[in-house]
């Protein structure tokens, strides 16, 4: 063991020592809280849950789970049960659902569904959907959404749900004469599947929603953990403990714990010592270390030099060479200078430590601070998928745009890690290019992009820029084109996007596309039709098969792609309340116009539809591209492959007359998308 290692580890151990013996109180027994929790789909919970064969004191009374029938976990908040779907310990995150209301839309108590805000927060992913029963009258609002209850023998038929605000009398001030209302929160993407008739109200319950959850003692747990101890929690004294062994121990006050004063003393005591310590053995391990490394550093130039420069020539290409642009390997290859050590197997580890991570360069904090103008708010670019985007000018001229993450936590460090990574091993014309990233332990976690100076497609479409009438057909139809390139690549590279929109499709000043925003980015292991994960996205883009299955697969982004085509050839925005309620989203929308030949309703007027024949044919071509790719079978959906050649024909004019006049579009016996006087000459123009 080298002697930095096995001194800090002799450090860690007087320390725990010095806790263990310091402790005056008669210790209380707290067996068995290194078991775990498992049951129906969870498997090996710990802190902070409990439940099972994890006893109670081994975590906050707020995350007491009760397994029931060995199918599901639930847990009780404010009184009100709820069946546990998912937990990510790595995000942080629950998806939960109302057990009283699982399959069920007739409840014996109502109840609204609330949290502790200090511990439970709702995700930015749901909406409110509101369940109304019992209700007498319904003077001027007639709901179209009713369900069957019966409420204290009131009629069945007066139960109702909406989903956003609910609909006032305008005499009587109130919901007419209704006995109960209650609020549950649903997924926003189900909720829109719900106000589009996809589905049921009672199968929207049972997807539940999502919840953020943090440890309201997560100092002193961290604090406990440092010594190697275990968390836990005390009913009588209503307070955290740390468990060494079986036995209680005293929490130490390292990073704002909230133990007594004198425990406070006396870690503060022992902290002073201990850091007195701890700089001495680091500068001498330090010491040690730098003197090994340059005695190694020395031994590799002198057989360097004894090298022949054809053998030296071959070194160099070999520790330089790129990595390769089809795929990612299990591990990061990638060799840096002779300053720099090899890349260990664990990036978290290491990042942080050289000046490169996967080859781009690692800016300080106090660079980009430069860059940005202290983050000036003037320079705001837009939000992305995890935080907001400046404009900044590096000091080598460079123009870049800097991301900088809302939040710099595990579960933001892994969207941040997972970022760099993809982007670093991946090359092409249509991928925007990452220069760099700060360090992990930097004060905020910042990504560093090529600045694209045109906005994004959505910008233009919908947006800021959409006045100027920019996007002319031919332009739209090489956005597309060039998009499904991109994602044609990502998908032969094994990785899934996972959040294709207009608003990550950005344009240069020649309005070439670079696609961006890989927060969300998925590898695909090269063995398996599908990966199981929790639907993540944005409403209006996500796969509804993925949302039914949780499993996510190339196709999923071929969904996301057609509502991209729809938006192109519409200008209408993916997602809009505004509309009429079956047409909210864009995808439901297209695919009644275009079924029941009504894409002139559909497409924006200032491309020429009507007025040009040419733009006619290769936007009726597109929308049956659309069409495919927005089919809810993901069997029925074409591969990007087969997007990217389509789009190619359509652009290089390889449509024939024929084509226009029969077009499969895989809906067996549905009525064919192009209409009687949609017959194409020879050539598109």
């Amino acid at each position: 063991m080298p002697p930095l290692a096995l001194l800090t580890a002799f450090l860690l151990l007087l320390l725990l020592l010095l806790f263990l013996f310091s402790s005056s109180a008669a210790a209380a027994t707290f067996p068995n809280c290194q078991r775990t929790f498992s049951c129906g789909s969870l498997h090996n919970l710990t802190y902070p849950f409990t439940g099972g064969d994890r006893p109670d004191y081994c975590g906050p009374p707020e995350f007491r789970l009760t397994c029931r029938d060995d199918t599901h976990a639930e847990l009780t908040l404010d009184s009100v049960p709820y069946r546990v779907l998912e937990i990510n310990k790595t995000q942080q995150t629950l998806v939960l659902a109302r057990s009283d209301l699982w399959n069920n839309t007739c409840p014996k108590k109502f109840d609204n569904s609330t949290t502790d805000s200090n511990v439970f927060n709702y995700d930015f992913d749901n909406q409110d959907l509101h369940l109304v029963y019992g209700c007498s009258s319904l003077l001027n609002y007639t709901p179209y959404n009713r369900f069957n209850c019966t409420v204290s023998g009131v009629n069945s038929s007066d139960a109702f749900y909406v989903v956003g605000p609910v609909p006032v009398d305008p005499i009587l001030g109130n919901v007419t004469k209704c006995n109960v209302m209650i609020t549950v929160p649903v997924a926003s993407d189900a909720a829109s599947r719900l106000i589009g008739n996809q589905t049921t109200l009672a199968e929207t319950l049972m997807k539940g929603f999502h919840v953020i959850y943090k440890d309201p003692y997560v100092d002193e747990c961290s604090n406990c953990t440092w010594i190697g101890g275990r968390c836990g929690f005390d009913a009588n004294s209503s307070s955290p403990i740390c468990i060494c062994g079986d036995l209680q121990c005293p929490i130490p006050n390292i990073i704002g714990s909230r133990a007594s004063s004198q425990s406070r003393k006396a870690a503060a005591n022992i902290a002073m010592f201990i850091a007195g310590a701890v700089l001495t053995g680091v500068g001498l391990g330090w010491g040690i270390f730098t003197c090994r490394q340059r005695r190694e550093r020395r031994k590799r130039l002198a057989l360097a030099a004894q090298s022949s420069r054809s053998t030296e020539t071959k070194s160099k290409k070999d520790i330089y060479s790129p990595p390769l642009s089809r795929g990612l390997t299990a591990g990061p290859s990638t060799n840096f200078s002779d300053s720099i050590p090899s890349f260990p197997s664990s990036k978290f580890s290491e990042f942080g430590k050289a000046s490169t991570y996967f080859g781009v360069q690692v800016f300080s904090y106090a660079e980009l601070e430069e860059a940005t103008g202290n983050f000036d708010c003037s320079r705001e670019l837009g939000d992305g998928g995890f935080g907001t985007v400046y404009y900044g000018k590096l000091q080598d001229g460079r123009e870049v745009a800097v991301k900088r993450l809302y939040e710099n936590n595990f579960k933001r460090l892994e969207q941040f890690l997972n970022e760099v990574e993809i982007l670093t091993h991946l090359r092409h014309d249509n991928l925007v290019i990452l220069h760099g990233c700060t360090s992990k332990r930097s004060r905020e976690l910042v990504l560093v992009y090529e600045y694209i100076p045109n906005g994004t497609v959505a910008d233009h479409l919908h947006g800021s820029r959409s006045s100027a009438g920019l996007l002319s057909w031919p332009i739209r139809l090489s956005i597309a084109l060039e998009t499904a390139n991109a994602l044609a690549y990502l998908h032969a590279s094994d990785i899934i996007h996972r959040d294709v929109k207009t608003t990550n499709i950005l344009l240069d000043n020649d309005f070439h596309v670079k696609v961006a925003d890989f927060g969300l980015s998925r590898l695909f292991p090269t063995d398996v039709t599908h990966v199981s994960t929790a639907p993540q996205g944005t409403p209006g883009y996500v796969d509804p098969e993925y949302y039914q299955c949780y499993q996510i697969t190339e196709k999923s982004d071929v969904y996301s792609f057609g509502v991209v085509l729809i938006e192109l050839i519409s200008s209408k925005q993916a997602v809009d309340t505004n509309r009429d309620r079956h047409d909210i989203n864009l995808s439901n929308m297209a695919v009644n116009k275009i079924q029941n030949h009504a894409l002139h309703e559909l497409v924006d007027p200032s491309l020429g539809f009507e007025t040009n024949s040419s733009v006619r044919r290769m936007i009726t071509f597109v929308a049956e591209l659309a069409f495919r790719c927005l089919q809810t079978e993901r069997d029925m959906r074409p591969s990007m492959e087969e997007v990217l050649t389509a789009l190619r024909g359509i652009k290089n004019e390889e449509f024939n007359a024929q084509k226009a006049e029969v077009v499969d579009i895989g809906i067996g016996d549905e009525a064919g998308l192009l209409t009687s006087d949609s017959t194409t000459p020879n050539s598109i123009g």
